[in-house]
């Protein structure tokens, strides 16, 4: 049996239809179990729930040994980049639709969350990139992803023209609207509706997948996470960078983007007996037909 938790740190998507009370209610709940409960700045601000601590998020980081995320993938997202320098385990209540890494169904919280704080739960952690925009020698831009990085064509651009450096050598020149460079936890996203193909977050790894490519011979390519890769902007106008919801817009010809293994992991905790590719099956309907 692993460790009881003591205090949780609880964000919310509070612009959703009836996040209140939910948040007021996994609050309530948490202090039941036992655990003093703080919420995010924002959480509290935007609700209006006062009854307890409101902390940035760096500061839920140093406080909490916990923190339960209610909302989508999106907010988990958001939340699991900040986190993870304070190597603070994560819990997703799904507010949200589909709900890779926010798995405990909004309904069935109560059930869920009391064996975990209890120190009964799966646990796994995932990798994240990090890097940033090079011009002209100077970096103008820096961030994290969990997700991915993806590098995008302007909006009413043509292609893009992008220079792939892994290491020292050189890979390749592509014309293509984009390209997306995943973590494992990203191939499940934006990388597998491009058709990247699906890794599993024990193999360490990043999923490389070029957006609508002028040649069809570029292919999704699966690579080691032990090196840099950089992408340099060769031809097209207004391309941008996102590191998972971080942008930098209006790239430059000779901007360079580079994308490593960052140096911390995000931690998830999930309810006991919890399954990936029970997930998948339930997620990507792979049990469609079955009896």
């Amino acid at each position: 049996m692993k460790r009881r938790f003591q205090h949780a740190a609880l964000v919310g998507k509070y612009n959703a239809l009836g996040s209140r009370h939910v948040i007021d209610a996994v609050a309530r709940f948490l202090i039941r179990q036992g655990l003093e409960v703080s919420l995010d700045q924002e959480t509290a601000l935007n609700t209006g729930i006062t009854d307890h601590g409101a902390f940035t998020i760096a500061e839920l980081g140093q406080r909490c040994d916990l923190a339960v995320v209610i909302g989508g993938d999106g907010t988990m997202l958001g939340i699991a980049r900040q986190m993870a320098r304070f190597d603070i385990p994560l819990v997703g209540i799904n507010q949200g639709r589909l709900g890779f890494i926010t798995d405990v169904p909004i309904d069935e919280f109560t059930d869920a969350l009391a064996p975990m704080i209890a120190g009964n739960y799966e646990e796994e952690q995932r990798s994240m990139l990090e890097g940033g925009v090079q011009r002209d020698g100077r970096i103008i831009f820096e961030a994290f992803a969990l997700n991915d990085v993806v590098v995008s064509r302007g909006a009413t651009s043509s292609m893009v023209e992008l220079k792939v450096d892994i290491g020292n050598e050189f890979v390749a020149n592509l014309r293509a609207d984009g390209l997306i460079i995943a973590s494992p936890t990203g191939s499940t996203a934006y990388a597998l509706s491009a058709g990247g193909p699906i890794l599993h977050h024990g193999i360490s790894g990043w999923v490389f997948v070029p957006i609508a490519p002028h040649d069809l011979s570029n292919r999704p390519i699966v690579l080691p996470d032990s090196g840099e890769i950089s992408v340099e902007i060769v031809a097209g106008r207004d391309a941008s960078v996102n590191f998972d919801m971080h942008s930098l817009a209006s790239l430059l010809h000779g901007d360079r983007i580079t994308v490593r293994r960052a140096a911390y992991q995000a931690r998830f905790l999930h309810p006991p007996g919890w399954s990936y590719y029970a997930t998948l099956r339930r997620k990507l309907h792979w049990n469609a037909g079955v009896r």
